[in-house]
């Protein structure tokens, strides 16, 4: 009797003990997961669903009026190539002591030939490895900061540092392996004229051109120019270190796009809160856009940094009016269409974005960059939010400011990180979902194939 007694007490004991390790083990993560910021999504998984229903919702109606938001850990469908680009030779001057710097901008002419637009070297610690981007550097010295030292990006006096960039390399081409192949040097003095220069802010080719004019930006002196595809200067506008709001001045302007006929938008930029109009020939069309009346309510066609534009084969305007956290839309004369905020609905309202690039895709998807999230973030033309992917940290991989963006004919990505002082190339995951690989950019004048 005894003995029935004690069983009867240790077996309700047992049961519960026994469920309950089995509730507190479907708890415990994975430990080869990765952990997951604040508001991060699970890889893969439907937001609002557990991993076990994300297939059946995936393939339901997509109908449902609630947005989907997607996020990979940390890079997606791709493989990130390990020491890529390779270190520049000494060909014309030695690198003992000296890095990349910031890079402002990256465009994929194909996968033989990637412009790289970088502001400049920046000095190493002594004792550091070669080649060591800044964001590895441990002690750290922050951002890759390409401004002259003791002047910040408005050119106003600022503490020193201790430590200045130098101009070299700020216009090179590698080829897919990393490999220098050619580099415009002669450049150099249109980036160092004045001593608030920080060198090129983006670079581009026309792509309805067949003649690939290359296009640079240099925000900080207010100017814009167009080379031939051999490097020579062919046009100008802005008048270096000059801030204004005309035809022919700029407040620190910072991107550029094309229609067909080659009519062409500038957005202005950093200081200016305009999109300006340009013709074919060069001539002056009109401009749009102004600061905020309310700031803490802005309205269409009020700015805060606009700082990139793409245009869709509709022949839309998308700019990221970046210090809003959102993309307004207008069309090719500058009328408003519509407005939405650069972000998933899911997030919460205290994760801020800053959208620093973004290209629209032959599929017509827009891919953008954002260096609060350390995300590339893929959104539709009407503002769904799609999905992302990207991690912060200082390993290969992992992303800060991707400031730059492109892709090549293979689905190669390229991202180019002005915080970080690295160019990161990566290659789709064979078998990777082609939903979750960026698309191609435009380029009608397009003849690359794969060698035989």
């Amino acid at each position: 009797m005894k003995i029935n007694n004690t069983f009867a007490v240790i077996t309700p004991r047992l049961v519960w003990l026994f469920w309950a390790g089995l509730f507190l083990a479907a708890c415990q993560p994975d430990a080869a997961s990765p952990p997951e910021s604040a508001g991060q999504e699970p890889a893969g998984a439907v937001v609002g669903t557990t991993p076990a229903t994300s297939a059946a919702a995936l393939s339901a109606d997509t109908s449902v009026p609630e947005r989907q938001s997607y996020q990979d850990w940390p890079t997606g469908p791709y493989r990130v190539v390990e020491n890529w680009p390779k270190p520049l030779p000494d060909t014309r001057h030695s690198h003992e002591g000296w890095t990349w710097g910031s890079f402002g901008g990256v465009y994929a002419e194909s996968p033989d030939r990637i412009w790289i637009a970088m502001r400049g070297e920046l000095p190493l610690p002594e004792g550091t490895e070669p080649w060591t981007p800044y964001a590895a550097l441990n002690p750290s010295r922050g951002n890759a900061n390409s401004n002259t030292d003791g002047l910040s990006a408005t050119c106003e006096e600022v503490p020193l540092r201790g430590w200045e960039r130098r101009w070299e390399h700020s216009i090179f081409i590698v080829d897919s392996e990393g490999n220098l192949v050619d580099e415009w040097p002669h450049l150099e003095t249109l980036f160092n004229q004045l001593p608030c220069g920080r060198g090129p802010h983006q670079i581009k080719i026309n792509p309805y051109d067949p003649e690939k004019h290359v296009w640079i930006i240099d925000d900080q002196l207010h100017m814009i120019y167009r080379f031939t595809y051999d490097g020579q200067l062919e046009h100008t506008k802005g008048e270096p270190g000059v801030r204004g709001r005309t035809p022919n001045t700029f407040d620190r302007p910072t991107d550029i796009a094309w229609l067909p006929d080659g009519t062409y938008f500038i957005t202005d930029g950093y200081g200016g809160t305009r999109v300006i109009k340009y013709d074919a020939n060069d001539n002056f069309v009109k401009d749009w856009g102004q600061p905020p009346v309310d700031p803490a309510n802005p309205g269409p066609n009020e700015f805060n940094t606009v700082h990139s534009i793409a245009i869709s084969a509709d022949r839309r305007l998308f700019v990221v009016d970046r210090g809003h956290e959102r993309m307004q839309v207008f069309d090719e004369d500058g009328n408003f269409l519509d407005m939405w905020p650069l972000r998933s609905p899911h997030w919460p309202a205290s994760q801020t974005t800053l959208v620093t690039n973004h290209f629209i895709d032959q599929d017509g998807f827009i891919w953008a960059g954002d260096a609060f999230t350390n995300r590339v973030l893929k959104f539709d033309l009407d503002g769904n939010f799609l999905y992302s992917w990207g991690a912060p940290g200082s390993q290969a991989g992992r992303l800060q400011c991707s400031h730059g963006i492109s892709t090549d004919q293979l689905g190669n990505l390229y991202l180019a990180d002005c915080f970080a002082g690295r160019i990161q190339k990566f290659e789709p995951l064979p078998g990777a979902d082609p939903s979750r690989v960026a698309g191609q950019i435009l380029r009608t004048w397009d003849t690359w194939r794969p060698a035989q």
